[in-house]
């Protein structure tokens, strides 16, 4: 059963949304809707490094609060109401220096008022590079 407001909404739709932001600019791809999750791609190149070389954590929680944030506008009727973040943190487990993440958004709490996510973000072999939770309210528009 799926959880999506708009059962039929697409990854091209999604990305419409995206298009001239900090999420184009650092390469997040919207790349798969699940029954209850969401996933999304990002580079590790010159956009998402630090000065060591590695993935930036600020890139990492960058994806998670993108994935996430699209995941809860997709759970709620957008043109009743809003969703904005109140609340992210981010465990780095494992440094990444090329190549490509992908981020895997699935609920932990869809409320009324609040969501609550759980991103994971591993690398090409599946190891966890991220763990991350996002808090996202949701507000009447007005």
């Amino acid at each position: 059963m799926s959880i999506w407001f708009k059962s039929a909404q697409t990854i091209a739709e999604l990305k419409s949304m995206s298009d001239h932001t900090m999420i184009d600019y650092i390469g997040i791809e919207l790349t798969e809707v699940g029954d209850d999750y969401l996933k999304a791609t990002m580079p590790v190149d010159h956009r998402t490094i630090q000065v060591y070389g590695i993935l930036h954590g600020g890139a990492s929680v960058a994806l998670a609060e993108t994935i996430g944030s699209f995941a809860s506008a997709m759970v709620i009727d957008t043109s009743k109401y809003i969703c904005v973040g109140l609340d992210i943190n981010a465990n780095h487990i494992r440094a990444k220096r090329e190549g490509k993440v992908t981020a895997t958004a699935r609920p932990l709490h869809l409320g009324t008022s609040t969501h609550v996510w759980e991103i994971r973000i591993v690398d090409e072999q599946e190891s966890l590079i991220c763990i991350s939770r996002l808090t996202v309210a949701i507000l009447q528009k007005k």
